[in-house]
């Protein structure tokens, strides 16, 4: 009898991650689980090392003890891993510094090249898996010998966008189950089966913040800053509570009302690390907010270098932009976008797609216009 193939899936208490296990049983593979604790949810630590004790616990216990009872109904082991300080080490230190910088990271990004395809695949190799998987939304071609990231048939979930750095490499020994799923079906695959997640709220945000202000939690590693709010003439509006806080098209918790000369609703619209100045405008389209061209860096690519025109998105959600994509060397693209894209903004992750191939992406370096560089950082 010809041995079962073996999976390690990456087991987070969801309901996406608990239907892929599921399914990979119905499909005949030895699976077990890991699960990844990738901080600290009773206690936190500032820059400097020193506790700091938030009244809100992270969901990570609970999401642990879900994972254990999916494991328990699906008869396979569950093993509990860890990477604390790895994610310290790879993703946080990074999303600090990024922020020091004055721009606006995606530590989701970080955590799957770093985390749950780097640390995870390290531990799983004591386990002579066959394969690695993930609940994620995205599917790989394995057809050419190749692996081809692709999007997920539910195009509302699809997670291609930050799994988008992943050099091909990494995904040679990879499967999304639930890639070629809509989202309702994979519920309904969770009641079918009986499984504890089954109905259980999506996870939203990052996973070490939880449901916490996010400014209040920065402010325990990076003491803000505070300065001037302006509009772009130089008229002085009020004191901001630190750069860091705010992002390029940014709306709510400006604490703007209603002024003489408008009653409409501010928007940032620049920053200015050099002088710690944040500029607002009453005008969510206003023209300080579209760039028409933008340096990519630190670039990952997974097919050939090719210059010419393709779709791109500059943040998660956002419709298909089409631009023209210039090499300057392996690391770095000149993107062009002539109809102008709103709030491009330094830090976030621009990701290339030709159709329903994601060829790869690449960190919003400076946004432009019309050759000018505007004070986003």
């Amino acid at each position: 009898m010809e041995k079962k193939k073996k999976v390690i899936i990456g087991l987070s208490g969801g309901v996406d991650s608990s239907v892929a296990a599921y399914l990979l049983l119905k499909q005949g593979y030895d699976v077990e689980g890991v699960f990844m604790r990738n901080w600290d949810s009773a206690t936190n630590f500032d820059i400097h090392g020193n506790p700091t004790v938030f009244d809100e616990v992270c969901e990570q216990e609970r999401d642990y003890q879900d994972a254990y009872l999916v494991s328990q109904k699906l008869g396979i082991k569950l093993h509990r891993v860890d990477f604390i300080d790895d994610y310290w080490d790879r993703v946080f230190t990074y999303f600090l510094d990024e922020y020091k910088k004055n721009r606006t990271p995606n530590p989701d990004i970080l955590c799957n090249n770093e985390i749950k395809f780097k640390a995870f695949v390290d531990y799983a190799k004591r386990f002579n898996y066959d394969y690695i998987a993930m609940g994620h939304y995205a599917q790989i071609d394995h057809s050419t010998g190749k692996p081809i990231l692709k999007r997920a048939k539910d195009l509302n979930k699809d997670q291609t966008y930050f799994l988008s750095q992943l050099q091909t490499e990494q995904l040679k020994d990879v499967i999304f189950p639930i890639g070629d799923l809509e989202k309702k079906q994979v519920r309904e695959l969770a009641l079918e089966a009986g499984l504890a997640t089954a109905t259980k709220k999506d996870s939203t945000g990052i996973c070490f913040i939880g449901e916490r202000h996010f400014s209040e939690f920065l402010s325990n590693y990076l003491p803000a800053q505070k300065g001037d709010m302006r509009r772009l003439d130089g008229t002085y509006i009020k004191e901001h509570y630190g750069l860091m806080n705010y992002t390029i098209g940014q709306r709510k918790g400006l604490g703007i009302g209603g002024t003489k000369e408008s009653t409409d609703a501010w928007y940032v619209v620049g920053k200015d690390l050099k002088t710690n100045t944040l500029y607002v405008e009453p005008d969510g389209q206003h023209p300080h907010l579209y760039s028409n061209s933008a340096l990519i860096t630190e670039v990952v690519w997974r097919k050939e270098r090719v210059d010419g025109p393709m779709t791109a998105k500059f943040r998660y959600r956002q419709p298909d932009q089409d631009v023209h994509v210039k090499f300057i060397n392996d690391n770095e693209i000149l993107v062009t976008y002539p109809q102008g894209i709103h709030s491009v903004t330094p830090g976030q992750a621009c990701v290339f797609y030709q159709g329903d191939v994601c060829v790869g992406s690449g960190f919003i370096q400076t946004a432009y216009f019309d050759g000018k560089e505007r004070l986003y950082s």
